[in-house]
């Protein structure tokens, strides 16, 4: 039996996805929670989980931290979101987080339960059948990116290509010593190696050099 722990803000939704998930002899929902922090005191009370299926959007904790929480605390149970926000920036948020699927609230009844199957069973990563197709087409219809010989044989180290993407996001070098647990005078020594590899002139060329070469979109 898998147990289900759902944290929806809406009770209408809420009782929905109870009423439909009770119907399956090998799915159980044990608590319902309006809130991340509601999810986690029942939690802390004792109760056996191992399924959170969370919205993003809910008051006092959404499901982000949520996910963040549960993987700290609890790295056992296995955290999907059901959302209605279908944003390449929140499913990749979630993803990075922990989470073990992100599945839209409009998916039919027979991908929700299962992907929650797959996930508990096999214990891999989920994402629906749309958002899903929605990457592939991104991907297919993204412009091919020309890469030059020169670039190609310019050897940047991890830590460069971290810098490298910070400084794509617009992060200053003392914001990019925070992130990485360093200094600002290592950065900055990281930055004048990326420009003297690739021959950049400035900032912009840097992260034009980033873009054509692939390791920014």
């Amino acid at each position: 039996m898998i147990n289900v722990l759902l944290a929806e803000d809406h009770n209408v939704v809420r009782n929905g996805i109870k009423s439909l998930l009770d119907k399956e002899n090998e799915l159980q929902v044990v608590a319902e929670a309006t809130n991340g922090r509601q999810a986690l005191e029942l939690l802390e009370k004792g109760l056996h989980v191992d399924i959170i299926l969370a919205d993003i959007n809910m008051p006092e904790m959404n499901g982000i931290d949520l996910i963040v929480q549960i993987k700290s605390k609890y790295p056992k149970i296995k955290v999907i979101i059901l959302s209605m926000l279908d944003n390449e920036k929140y499913i990749v948020e979630a993803f990075k987080a922990g989470a073990g699927g992100y599945i839209l609230k409009n998916v039919n009844a027979d991908e929700l339960i299962y992907a929650l199957k797959h996930i508990h069973f096999k214990n891999e990563r989920y994402v629906c059948h749309e958002i899903a197709l929605r990457l592939l087409d991104k991907m297919i219809n993204k412009p091919e990116v020309i890469v030059s010989d020169e670039m190609i044989e310019i050897d940047l180290s991890k830590r460069e290509i971290e810098v490298l993407m910070l400084i794509g996001e617009g992060y200053t070098n003392i914001e990019i010593a925070d992130k990485l647990f360093t200094s600002k005078r290592t950065v900055e020594g990281h930055r004048q190696n990326l420009i003297d590899k690739t021959g950049s002139r400035n900032t912009a060329a840097l992260i034009r050099y980033a873009i054509l070469s692939g390791i920014m979109s």
